[in-house]
């Protein structure tokens, strides 16, 4: 692979990611399990 096909793999990885990030954050449940885990760091 050259140079420029893997850049193009790592930007189409990258925003694969984000919006599979950004998709988890849609739901609440996950919100609230994050939180949880957040919380529970400073207990």
């Amino acid at each position: 692979m050259n140079v420029r096909a893997r850049k193009l793999l790592a930007y189409a990885a990258a925003a694969v990611v984000l919006v599979a990030v950004f998709a988890l954050y849609t739901r609440p449940q996950f919100m609230v399990d994050v939180a949880d885990l957040v919380w529970g760091c400073f207990q």
